[in-house]
């Protein structure tokens, strides 16, 4: 599917993006390919808080935490076998995009291009 993103006063789209429902919800990336990995879309009903991590993700993701519009609220890079990561604010939307080629210029745009050098050099 392809998710619209609401960021800094533009929409960005985002192709090949997964739905993550029921109990893949507590899997999310995590013993995926870094290549082959999907973009992960978890949407929820109520705004909710919930603390993510990476362990078992051999790779960088992106994390965007959005409201139910898609207006981007945080964006951070998360390093592989992050034990918690928590939001500043409840969400609606998490999408988690893999570092990848098929993500590069979203991603890019997301966190700088001076940030995803540095963390893809990590891989």
């Amino acid at each position: 599917m392809k998710i619209n993103l609401r960021y800094r006063g533009k929409i960005l789209p985002v192709n090949d993006v997964k739905l993550v429902r029921g109990v893949k919800k507590a899997i999310g990336l995590m013993f995926k390919r870094q290549g082959k990995a999907q973009a992960l879309l978890f949407s929820f009903k109520k705004p909710t808080k919930m603390a993510i991590h990476s362990l078992f993700v051999f790779f960088p993701f992106v994390a965007v935490w959005a409201d139910v519009r898609g207006e981007v609220q945080e964006v951070k890079i998360v390093k592989p076998f992050t034990l918690t990561i928590i939001p500043k604010e409840p969400f609606y939307r998490l999408l988690e995009i893999p570092f990848n080629s098929e993500y590069k210029k979203i991603i890019q745009i997301l966190v700088g291009t001076e940030r995803f050098k540095y963390v893809s050099y990590l891989k």
